[in-house]
Order: structure tokens, then sequence, then C-alpha cells
């Protein structure tokens, strides 16, 4: 009898501790961390709040606030939207990182990143992380920021961020790889491919697809062959927007509003114009067909830009990702 008594104890000692084992390293439901990764950058700081609620925060990993610059003396000022912005991702298991820079990054920001100041940047990024709980720094220096103080910068952003146990990522693309040497390149925890833009209004005289299939492939192999970075630390670039080119074509658009004047649009990757221009950029078939290029050649995951120029409905992008990532 005691021997039956000692064995039943035993199996409900047993059976408590697998339900608790696994009651605490079950992922949330709808996010399974060892899938594709989807990081999406969310611009307007000063619409942070009002917009991160319109998100859903179950269909990405990560998070880029777009962007946070400091101000001319190289201090960055605290914003209590950090705090909730970052409770409400990290109840999702979605990372946050501050973007520093960006496509049109302030004036001063060039001359803050000079040996002499730069030290004072650094420290303040540091101070933001830790103070609000960031995942870390993602450096979206580009054009003419990628210069002499690129490689000091981030060498020293690097180990600054790295005793604190934060990630350091970079925006980058593929044009300009060839500026910034393999040493420094390898200190990213990951990069995010801008397979876009290759033109654009800024080249009027080039009109045709801003982001083609052959992009993706071409930048990927770039950074993973030719300049040997490991394909999961690589994330391939999406836009959610278009440009467009000749008469009665906006400048750019969003997906969101080519698919809602122009219906049937989310099928095709351009829209021919009555007036005779037209807008390129990527429908839901293209879309699906880079993130499946992505997962086939192991890539970390998928980069967005920018998460409000999605659709809400059956027609998002956002959705066609995940049903390509969540495949097996």
């Amino acid at each position: 009898m005691n021997k039956i008594k000692y064995s039943i104890s035993t199996l409900i000692l047993f059976l408590l501790f697998t339900f608790c084992a696994n009651k605490h390293t079950t992922s949330k439901p709808g996010k399974n961390m060892n899938q594709l990764r989807v990081l999406g950058y969310l611009p307007g700081a000063d619409n942070w709040l009002n917009t991160i609620d319109s998100i859903d925060l179950s269909k990405i990993t990560d998070l880029n606030l777009a962007f946070v610059n400091p101000d001319e003396s190289g201090n960055f000022p605290f914003h209590d939207a950090y705090g909730v912005i970052i409770q409400k991702a990290h109840d999702q298991n979605v990372r946050v990182f501050i973007s520093l820079g960006g496509g049109g990054p302030p004036s001063y920001l060039e001359g803050l990143l000079d040996e002499n100041k730069r030290s004072t940047v650094i420290k303040g990024l540091v101070t933001l992380t830790e103070r609000y709980n960031f995942d870390g720094i993602d450096v979206d220096l580009e054009n003419a920021l990628i210069n002499q103080n690129y490689a000091p910068f981030v060498s020293e952003l690097s180990s600054a961020l790295k005793p604190k146990k934060k990630l350091m990522t970079a925006a980058l693309a593929s044009w300009n790889g060839n500026k910034i040497h393999d040493s420094t390149l390898m200190l990213y925890d990951f990069i995010n491919i801008m397979s876009y833009d290759k033109t654009g209004p800024w080249n009027l005289l080039n009109p045709g697809p801003h982001s083609p299939f052959h992009m993706v492939e071409n930048d990927f192999n770039y950074y993973h062959i030719t300049r040997g970075i490991p394909a999961e630390k690589l994330f391939i670039g999406l836009p959610f927007y278009g440009h467009g080119f000749g008469n009665g074509a906006p400048k750019s658009m969003s997906y969101k509003n080519i698919i809602t004047t122009y219906p049937g649009a989310e099928n095709t990757d351009s829209v021919s114009l009555p007036g005779g221009g037209i807008i390129y950029y990527n429908g839901i078939p293209t879309i699906r067909q880079k993130v499946l290029f992505a997962k086939q050649n192991k890539a970390g995951g998928v980069m967005i830009w920018q998460l409000r120029g999605d659709s809400k409905d059956s027609k998002s992008l956002l959705q066609a990702i995940n049903e390509i990532a969540e495949q097996h």
C-alpha cells in the first residue's frame, strides 16, 4: 500500500512540474519566435501614441520607432510615450528599437558624429535604452552620413551597448554598402536591407518599378555572398508604398491609398492612370514572393517601411507576410 501511495505522489509531482514548465515556455498565441522575424518601422514621433493601438502587434516581432534624433547639443529628450509603447510591445513579445537618423535627418546630426562630439550622442542613446528598456539601437545613417565618422561611431556605439546586452542593427542599401568595411558590418546584430527606392520622384527620367523582385535577390546576394554576412543576420526590406511617374501620377502614395483609389490594385504591381502616368508598388503576390525568398534562403526576417502604409482588411500586406512566414 505504501509503495502505491509513493508512486501516485511521484506521478502527481511529475505532472505538476511538467505543467508549470510548459506554462512558462509556451509562446503567446500567434507568435512563434522561431519563425521568420517581421520588423516594421513606425514613423511619426508626434503621433506614436495615437498610432500604436492601430498596429496589430501580434503580426510583428520587432518595432523600430522612426526617428529618434538628438537636439543640436547631442542630447535626447525623455518622452513618456516610450514607456507606454514599449510596455504594449513587450506584452506581445515584440522587441522595440530606437531608429537613429533616417533619410532626412536634422542637418546638424552630421557634425554631432565628429570625434569630439559623438560621445554625447552615444551616451544619450545608451541612457534612453536603459531608462525605457528599449531592446537596442537601429543605425539608419544614410547618404552623406556614411563618411569618415561612420565606422568609429558604430564601433564606439557597439562597445557601449554590448555590456548592457542591447542590440545594434543597421538600415543599409546595397548601393552604399561598398562604403562600409567588413569589420564594421560584422558589428551589427542584423542588417535591414533597404530593397526599395531603386528609382523615384527624384529621378523622373528613370521611370519604372522601384522595388522589383530581382532587387531583393541582388541585394541579399550582395550582403550574404559578396560581403559574407550570415543569412540569419539579414532582413529583406519590403515597401508599403509606391512611386508615380508621368502625367497625373502622384510622387508617392501609400499602399492602402493605392488599393482604395484603384480597386483590384492589390493583385498587381502597377496602376496605369488615365492621364498616362503610372504608379509602381508591390502588391500581394510580389510581397508573398519576397517573403518566400527570405524563408527559402534562411534570412533572419523581413523589414517593412512602413507600418502605417498598410490596409486593415483582407488586402493587408502584413497579413500576406504572416501567411507565408507561418507556413512550415
